[in-house]
């Protein structure tokens, strides 16, 4: 529709062109990843348990700059019972929600997405392939939203090697914009304000369990 369309111009700071690549990237993207796309019903039990697990908590406030903000909690999911695929479905559902109800914020102004890794195991680190990795950050640059920060939390020092293949998909604007603050919320809160971040994270802005049931 005209107001998707017009999503895709603001991301792209009405530059037609990119635009267009930018439309057809993200086509290509939900047809060539149908494991991410299809069968996106909320109801689902897996959905379900990843939305009450809160793998995916976008805050009420935005932040200084006026993004959206949205935590990640990447290693709070049980790779015994939950797919990469679900994880990144039930991701995906909630940032078209986050589009839908803040119309362009996300592609005019922009999003800041806060990774915390806690939690982290090797079940985690065999769920990433190198194919799910370049996936992830392809879809990135396939949604018309303006990606303004990647700030990465409790990550532990060996997680810099992951990262690193990660940041071997990304273009140049995109590798400016990862911050990681290993266990220190003086440098994410530098970053971003205590006053909208959840307790959690030495913020003002309530506790995640509270957060996430305010969502939708």
């Amino acid at each position: 529709d005209d107001e998707s369309l017009l999503k895709f111009l603001r991301a792209c700071k009405y530059d037609l062109d990119r635009a267009k690549k930018k439309l057809s990237c993200y086509y290509k993207l939900r047809a060539t990843l149908p494991q991410w796309f299809h069968n996106r019903d909320p109801n689902l039990a897996i959905i379900q348990q990843l939305l009450t697990i809160g793998v995916f908590v976008p805050l009420l406030e935005r932040d200084a700059s006026d993004r959206l903000v949205v935590v990640i909690r990447a290693c709070s999911h049980q790779p015994s019972r939950h797919t990469l695929d679900d994880v990144f479905k039930t991701g995906l559902m909630v940032l078209d929600l986050m589009l839908h109800q803040t119309s362009s914020v996300a592609s005019v102004i922009g999003l800041v997405a806060i990774f915390d890794l806690q939690g982290v195991s090797i079940g985690h680190a065999r769920q990433l392939t190198v194919a799910t990795i370049r996936n992830a950050v392809h879809s990135w640059q396939c949604y018309p939203v303006r990606v303004k920060s990647l700030d990465f939390f409790n990550t532990p020092s060996y997680v810099n090697v992951i990262l690193n293949i990660f940041r071997r998909f990304m273009n140049p604007k995109i590798k400016e914009r990862v911050h990681v603050h290993g266990y220190s919320l003086e440098s994410l809160h530098k970053s971003i304000g205590k006053e909208i971040l959840p307790t959690e994270y030495g913020g003002t802005a309530g506790d995640l369990q509270t957060l996430k049931g305010q969502f939708g």
